[in-house]
């Protein structure tokens, strides 16, 4: 569903968030928040669209590699690339940021040298990885302001982001250590799902809503 700029009133919000449109995610939950949070909000459908906006967040479920093939699709993966504003990829739009995915042999935006790969399973740890888990932060950075260290956050994913201490923002694990969130510049990712993640889900969009 098509939905208009929400000029609601936040203190630094300027114009406020766009969301990627691209057809690799259900945006529903994610609308949702910010409409609670009273964070105005619009959708992106084309380069022209980029302007009305002062931070970005790029969606996604499901395929990381189908998600890739639709947001080529659309044309907007040059201006993503150049994007010198806040930008937030969550779950499969964190792993679109990144070089490879093991998901379809697919190769990604390559914001971060870094790649998805497949959980391997055991018989203590099921695939995909799902429901609350504790995320630990290794940078002090203001997307993280007013969440404590060991805060749970909601995870559905089959695929990891591979640790790595040079853009690993905050740390979780399951099976193995992975990249609960990463950054670098003005490009954040969170593996878990911030919209569905109670308070400090609601704390990290408010967060991201003034940096």
């Amino acid at each position: 569903m098509q939905q208009a700029l929400q000029w609601l009133p936040l203190q630094g919000a300027g114009g406020g968030v766009g969301i990627i449109r691209y057809g690799a995610g259900n945006i529903f939950s994610l609308t949702a928040a910010l409409e609670r949070l009273g964070i105005p909000y619009g959708m992106i459908n084309s380069e022209a669209d980029f302007e009305k906006f002062d931070r970005y967040i790029i969606p996604g479920v499901g395929h990381a590699g189908a998600a890739m093939h639709k947001l080529e699709q659309t044309g907007l993966v040059p201006t993503i690339k150049a994007l010198t504003k806040p930008t937030l990829g969550i779950c499969v739009g964190m792993q679109l940021l990144t070089s490879y995915s093991e998901e379809g042999d697919s190769d990604l935006l390559s914001i971060f040298p870094i790649k998805t790969l497949k959980f391997k399973e055991s018989n203590t740890y099921k695939v995909p990885h799902t429901g609350w888990n504790q995320i630990f932060p290794e940078k002090e950075n203001p997307l993280f302001k007013n969440i404590p260290s060991g805060s749970h956050f909601y995870f559905v994913h089959s695929y990891f982001i591979e640790y790595d201490k040079a853009y690993t923002l905050s740390s979780a694990t399951y099976n193995n250590e992975f990249s609960a969130s990463i950054w670098h510049d003005n490009f954040y990712g969170v593996q878990f799902h911030p919209e569905k993640s109670g308070v400090y889900g609601e704390t990290l969009l408010t967060n991201f809503s003034k940096l």
